[in-house]
């Protein structure tokens, strides 16, 4: 029998339309639209359905917006009986898991992304900060560069998601990230590829965006998880509700451990990982991870289709 995990995507899955059909098909999704529109005060919902694009990339609008769409994808999920015994989420994406584990309700956690969003663009200017993907090497190079270059120049630059095997993700300020990038090339990386992003995320320049989130998180209601959560910042499933409080906090200036958040699962037994909510990013990443993996996706009426038809045949 397989055993079933719901993994959440992070910023970046964002696009105009998202989830629309969801939402004219389903009215357990269009309660989830209407929750989150009700609790933020604005229309989440015309901006994931009607833009435009520019707000849509917003951190503090983009936040908000695929912590919804996942929320409602999972509604039309359970809704066919779907269910999971573990999950986790990336970056942003831990609060929709922690949504579907029942440990903040739907209100709370899109309130709170929101928030975050702001606090993470504030923390750093624009244009100060920067992102980059590198490709091609290992983890513990790109690591000794990133501190070698912070060290040199005097300003933060630090590996900050380790995606998968050959995708690791640096961040800092736009000097030192750079620096870090030709250093980088120079020492065999592939490709070393700046992100159209505008913060530097998980980088310890967001020190402050996690001091301000925790005055957020410690007045919400945490309550223990339905099942584990494996949590970014130690890749350890997690159950216990202040845990989980003082980890999402932490999370915001820590790097996200998805490859090994991913390889753990996987040790535990779990064979089957469905991306709930738009895009296909950590679908890929999971391929690259164990291409022995089931993988599947729910992001529309299609990919919904594709997945009820594959537990059906399980079944």
């Amino acid at each position: 029998m397989s055993k079933v995990a719901f993994v959440f995507p992070g910023q970046g899955a964002q696009k105009v339309g998202m989830c629309k059909d969801f939402y004219d098909n389903y009215a357990c999704a269009k309660k989830v639209f209407e929750e989150a529109d009700e609790a933020l005060g604005f229309s989440i919902s015309k901006l994931c359905f009607e833009g435009p694009e520019e707000n849509l990339r917003l951190t503090k609008n983009t936040q908000p917006a695929i912590l919804t769409c996942s929320v409602a994808a999972l509604a039309v999920m359970q809704e066919h009986g779907l269910e999971c015994e573990t999950a986790g989420g990336h970056s942003l994406g831990e609060y929709s898991a922690l949504v579907a584990a029942g440990v903040m309700n739907l209100q709370d956690a899109v309130v709170a992304v929101h928030k975050r969003g702001e606090f993470m663009q504030e923390a750093v200017p624009v244009g100060e900060g920067a992102m980059a993907a590198v490709m091609g090497m290992v983890p513990d190079e790109i690591v000794a560069i990133c501190q070698q270059v912070e060290k040199d120049c005097g300003e933060a630059v630090q590996a900050v998601n380790f995606n998968c095997p050959g995708q690791i993700v640096i961040a800092g300020t736009t000097k030192a990230v750079e620096k870090a990038v030709e250093a980088l090339k120079a020492a065999g990386a592939k490709r070393a590829v700046p992100l159209p992003v505008s913060a530097p995320f998980h980088s310890t320049l967001m020190k402050p965006a996690a001091e301000r989130l925790k005055e957020v998180l410690d007045k919400i209601e945490f309550r223990d998880a339905k099942f584990p959560i494996v949590a970014n910042v130690t890749a350890e499933p997690v159950v216990k509700a202040e845990e989980i409080r003082a980890l999402l906090v932490k999370q915001a200036a820590s790097p996200v451990k998805w490859e090994m958040s991913m390889r753990n699962m996987i040790k535990n037994g779990f064979d089957t990982f469905v991306e709930v909510g738009p895009g296909k990013t950590l679908t890929g990443f999971t391929r690259k991870i164990d291409k022995e993996m089931n993988v599947l996706n729910v992001e529309d009426l299609a990919s919904l289709e594709k997945t009820l038809a594959y537990f059906k045949e399980v079944r």
